[in-house]
């Protein structure tokens, strides 16, 4: 849907900045939490330690670097209407002219900082040690409500509002093919488009694969399969609380995020104990500055309520089948894991599916090296 009028088209470059203030404001709030009691049980049983919630905050305070502006700034961004809202983005053009178009899309609790260590490697794989004609042109926006985008104003704000927005995108970018990829909610949007605009999907691939166990279809499940839905019921019976809260009040939860920055970092810190590849504790997968870029993005934007929007805005899910080429990548921590012929039910024309070692719900994030070679070697088994 490349658009015909592209005199009416405005894009402008935008640069995220942090004011001194705001971080002098963060640092005084966390040095004035006032921490409840330890927990009854002395492990993460009844959500994040109270000595892990100190030391986080103390070093968010103390010791953390606060160029999270120049670590995003360091790559091309922008801003423009869309859909009637204003979306950031990240458009990072490979210097190979045959580059793939890609539209990479985070979900929730991430952002576009998931994607800073492999934006290089995916839009210049030569200087990387790559193969050139594995190159993409990556588009990584911002969710509406989420980072440096707009916060939507009135409802409808949903999963596939969100993809034709993005097909909006692209076609404004001057892509009339290309290829999406997501995880989290951003699976979910990738997903969408491969119903709102298959005819310019070159393909999709997502680290997060939502199908339901058919057994109708599929007979008992093997033992992989057990311990996948096993994984799958303990999340919804313990984990999901989060979910339901956003999906039902989020504009309550939104009170405490926006003003305490350690209750914001305790919301998202504890997503990044349960989802990663840890050694029992989260910063074995991601380093401190990692989370804390993260909790950051949603601190100095304020947008923990927003953001919480989308589970208020999408209750009702698509399942129904895919049948673009598609590629699954399954990492051994993420929440949901279907099996090839599980994944076969929904994406009907299946290309590649791998299971790797390593690594969690944030692939990106925590696997950068695997993730790229998991586009790369999708994209190029499609050539």
């Amino acid at each position: 849907m490349t658009p015909t009028n592209w005199e009416d088209i405005v894009i402008e470059p935008f640069e995220v900045r942090i004011p001194e203030s705001a971080v002098a404001d963060l640092r005084e709030r966390l040095r004035a939490t006032r921490w409840p009691e330890p927990a009854t049980v002395d492990d993460w049983g009844q959500g994040v330690p109270l000595e892990f919630a100190r030391e986080l905050c103390r070093y968010w305070a103390e010791d953390y670097d606060f160029g999270l502006a120049g670590r995003v700034n360091a790559f091309p961004g922008f801003k423009t209407a869309v859909e009637g809202l204003g979306i950031h983005f990240l458009h990072v053009r490979s210097p190979e002219p045959d580059a793939t178009p890609l539209v990479l899309t985070h979900g929730w609790p991430g952002s576009v900082v998931e994607f800073l260590d492999v934006l290089g490697p995916l839009t210049d794989p030569a200087a990387h040690g790559g193969d050139p004609a594995d190159a993409f042109h990556v588009v990584a926006p911002s969710l509406p409500g989420f980072g440096w985008s707009d916060k939507p104003t009135g409802t409808g704000w949903n999963v596939e509002r969100i993809a034709r927005a993005w097909d909006e995108l692209m076609g404004k970018l001057g892509y009339e093919r290309y290829a999406a990829q997501g995880g989290d909610w951003g699976a979910g949007v990738t997903n969408m488009l491969a119903k709102v605009a298959p005819e310019r999907l070159i393909a999709i691939h997502v680290n997060m694969a939502g199908v339901p166990y058919d057994e109708t279809k599929l007979g008992a499940p093997t033992a992989e399969e057990k311990a996948a839905i096993g994984d799958l019921l303990r999340f919804r019976e313990v984990g999901s609380a989060y979910s339901q809260q956003q999906g039902t009040r989020p504009q309550t939860v939104g009170y405490g995020l926006n003003d305490s920055p350690a209750a914001q970092a305790a919301w998202i810190v504890e997503k990044f104990w349960e989802w990663t590849d840890n050694d029992g504790s989260p910063e074995t997968a991601l380093s401190w500055r990692q989370m804390l870029d993260a909790i950051s993005v949603y601190w100095f934007t304020e947008t923990a309520t927003s953001s919480a929007r989308i589970y208020w805005e999408s209750k009702e899910r698509d399942l129904s089948a895919i049948e673009v080429p598609s590629g699954i990548s399954i990492f051994p921590r993420e929440i949901i894991r279907p099996s090839k012929r599980w994944a076969e039910l929904r994406y009907t024309d299946l290309r590649w599916y791998e299971v790797l070692s390593k690594g969690g719900h944030f692939a990106a994030f925590e696997q950068p090296e695997a993730f790229v070679g998991q586009l790369r070697g999708f994209f190029r088994s499609l050539r």
